[in-house]
């Protein structure tokens, strides 16, 4: 399939889905909508509060998104509206979260799933936003904030082995990130705080940021906007088995967002200087499609 086509015919139906991107832009408090290469873009919701994460639940019309806030505020919230941006509603409201930032959709257990940067946790809720629990919590206090090692950022799942994957992004630039892996279930008797199942995956990282996971090969990719030649990637590494990450995409502009689509071998990604690039899943065929566009941070791909 070319890296530039928008359709796709589902078998098991005849329907013909067509592939959008879904990006928020930081800078203008804004979701876009728009095709694969940038084209028929719309501005589908506006006045957010800094967004940060977005995920798109194509079956029930919905897509879900992240207000980060003002940090000191601790005024961050979790929204959701339909595709077109109508029936905008609040489901996680400000003081419950902190700064909110990468989320994820798991539609079989109906739960969202995102980390809380100086909240330093790793929390979860029903799609309408109730029975917010955390589930990891690597600090707690304003002292504990001010270590930027506890900030958890990237977040997805592997639901059918039980897993939960985050990041914790470290100082700006300051090859101190990790990624770090857990069961999705707290130990009997354990919390948050002192649960003794937490893996990490990988430590001295320049500044990761987004994470995307292929179940069907095994493949974890995540962003960092750190200092080069590790930072201002896109990188990958197998969650089976230990080894090196790989480095994908170079020279980016403090990536940030990240979106896979795997049967169309295609990546997405934003960074914060306003480019939105696709490239190949190995980082082939890269292509820088839209710039200059505000400084972007999560994207989603949905076929609709």
């Amino acid at each position: 399939m070319s890296a530039f086509s928008s359709t796709r015919t589902d078998a098991s139906s005849g329907v013909i889905r067509h592939g959008r991107l879904f990006v928020l832009e930081l800078s203008g408090d804004r979701i876009h909508s728009m095709n694969i290469d940038g084209s028929d873009r719309k501005t589908i919701v506006t006045d957010c509060h800094l967004p940060d994460g977005i995920v798109v639940d194509a079956q029930a019309g919905h897509i879900y998104w992240t207000n980060m806030g003002v940090p000191n505020l601790d005024d961050g919230s979790i929204e959701r509206a339909d595709l077109d941006g109508g029936n905008r509603r609040v489901i996680v409201a400000r003081g419950i979260t902190h700064t909110p930032k990468q989320i994820h959709l798991d539609k079989d257990a109906s739960k969202l799933y995102w980390c809380d940067r100086e909240g330093m946790r790793v929390m979860r809720a029903n799609l309408d936003g109730s029975h917010v629990e955390t589930l990891v919590e690597t600090g707690r206090g304003e002292k504990d904030s001010r270590d930027q090692t506890r900030w958890c950022v990237g977040i997805t799942i592997d639901s059918k082995s039980g897993k939960l994957y985050w990041t914790q992004k470290g100082p700006t630039k300051g090859g101190l990130g990790r990624l770090c892996r857990a069961n999705i279930d707290i130990p009997n008797g354990q919390t948050g705080a002192n649960r003794s199942d937490i893996e990490l995956l990988f430590d001295q990282l320049p500044e990761p940021i987004d994470l995307e996971l292929d179940l069907k090969n095994r493949v974890l990719y995540w962003t960092d906007r750190g200092d080069p030649p590790r930072g201002n990637t896109v990188n990958r590494a197998s969650i089976d088995k230990k080894s090196a990450p790989e480095i994908l995409i170079t020279h980016l502009m403090e990536g940030i967002g990240l979106a896979l689509d795997v049967p169309g071998n295609r990546m997405f990604v934003t960074d914060f200087a306003g480019s939105v690039y696709s490239a190949d899943l190995d980082g082939k065929n890269e292509s820088n499609f839209l710039y200059a566009q505000g400084n972007l941070t999560g994207i989603a791909y949905a076929e609709i």
